[in-house]
């Protein structure tokens, strides 16, 4: 399912991220850390070759498919309640560097009680889309994702491919709706974000958390999306219209804070 060409504005939360780390545990999150991914695990995440075959898309044409609808510095500017009466009916979580630091397994503190506003705002229809845990090339057997939802308290999707590649049935089976009533959060514009807006969902992107621990090629991958963010955004193109939030005070109204600018 694709999105409609029409245009809206992006909305960004113009404030100051936090950059303090995940310093404490508690019982939803245990202080471990996902070192037993194998080599060829972690380049399969740096490395994503399908990725690169629809940023080539997004790079002649679809310029649309990698711009959030609403941008903030963390899920913790996000109102949960006002996404869940605007009609939405779950959210999609990307891991590393929008609920945790990269490579760990457990939530940022900062991060804990609006993961748990979401979690109550939704009763609970939250999912985590792994391009590792649950994918069906690097965890067969659906171990990290079973340890995953223990240390995360959030189901892991069960998939069979990376994002932003595949179609949204694994998703709209879990939830049991269309995507265009999903949410997906994530901090990278050419997977995260292309991904959503492919399937009509609504995108939001958080600051990533930190830098530190990822690896090189995540790095780079980064540079070269703000870099042409910034020069589509300058280009004057925005996201692609959302059914369910066409006016700006829609987008407005996900902020649980008033200081934000339009695009």
């Amino acid at each position: 399912m694709s999105t409609k060409d029409d245009q809206k504005p992006i909305l960004t939360v113009q404030a100051e991220a936090s950059s303090r780390s995940a310093s404490s545990s508690t019982g939803l999150n245990p202080q471990t850390h996902l070192h037993h991914l194998s080599f060829w695990q972690r380049l399969g995440q740096s490395i994503n070759l399908v990725g690169i075959g629809l940023f080539l898309r997004v790079l002649f044409g679809k310029h649309q498919w990698a711009l959030p609808h609403v941008s903030v510095p963390s899920i913790a500017w996000l109102d949960w309640e006002a996404l869940r009466r605007a009609g939405f009916e779950g959210c999609v979580f990307d891991k590393d560097n929008t609920l945790t630091e990269p490579y760990a397994n457990e939530v940022a503190a900062q991060l804990l009680p609006s993961l748990r506003r979401c979690q109550q705002a939704f009763n609970g229809r939250l999912v985590l889309f792994s391009n590792s845990a649950g994918l069906a090339q690097f965890d067969p057997q659906g171990k990290q994702a079973d340890a995953l939802e223990v240390a995360l308290g959030i189901p892991v999707l069960r998939h069979r491919e990376k994002k932003p590649a595949g179609a949204a049935a694994d998703l709209e089976a879990h939830f049991g709706c269309s995507s265009s009533k999903l949410i997906m959060i994530g901090d990278r514009y050419l997977t995260d974000v292309v991904y959503g807006n492919r399937h009509g969902m609504l995108t939001i992107r958080p600051t990533p958390l930190t830098t530190a621990g990822e690896p090189f090629a995540v790095r780079m991958a980064r540079d070269v999306e703000n870099f042409f963010v910034k020069r589509w955004r300058g280009q004057g193109n925005t996201a692609p219209t959302h059914p369910m939030a066409r006016k700006p005070e829609a987008l407005y109204s996900f902020v649980a804070d008033n200081k934000i600018a339009l695009w």
